[in-house]
């Protein structure tokens, strides 16, 4: 039987999304031709709440979109013989723009690689960046996040389970762990 440990609460996350979005007008000296693209389902959240706070820091509006990756997946196949494609909805051009893709765990590098991939599909961007809650390591790909919530050290069999309000009813990161 698996136990459950909670890594992550609701205040962990507050603390974590304010922290992000201070760090990125930082490195960026502000706002300017910055667009956040979640990667679905709750990397899309977590943009939103990055765009939010960034708003309330800098009096800002953020272009803000969002990406299903799974048909750039390189292991498709191995997760389901018809994988569910949501539509990605970016309503900006990401050409020239500095483009901070958001997901909730970095694990393999192999989601980010796909976003990435997808990415191009949509334009040029002058720079890509990573925003991520949690860096769990077990890297296949030399990718790694520009801003990150926590890196948690984790068995390659452990699971990180990430609910968000928006999608889940309530903000809790937990790891199962055998």
């Amino acid at each position: 039987m698996k136990k459950k440990k909670t890594i992550l609460n609701d205040q962990d996350f507050k603390r974590i999304i304010t922290r992000i979005s201070h760090e990125i007008i930082e490195k960026h000296r502000g706002t300017q031709n910055l667009a956040l693209v979640g990667i679905q389902t709750r990397g899309d959240y977590l943009a939103k709440r990055l765009a939010d706070q960034i708003q309330k820091i800098e009096k800002v509006t953020l272009p803000v979109g969002s990406m299903d990756i799974n048909m750039y997946r390189d292991d498709w196949t191995k997760i389901s013989h018809q994988p569910t494609v949501r539509p990605s909805n970016i309503p900006f051009s990401v050409d020239d723009m500095d483009i901070i893709l958001v997901d909730d765990v970095l694990f393999t590098g192999r989601t980010i690689r796909a976003a990435m991939d997808a990415l191009m599909d949509f334009g040029r961007p002058s720079r890509i960046e990573l925003a991520i809650l949690i860096d769990r390591g077990h890297r296949e790909l030399p990718i790694q996040a520009d801003y990150k919530g926590i890196s948690k050290i984790t068995e390659h069999g452990d699971m990180i389970n990430v609910l968000v309000t928006e999608h889940d009813d309530q903000d809790i990161v937990y790891i199962e762990q055998d």
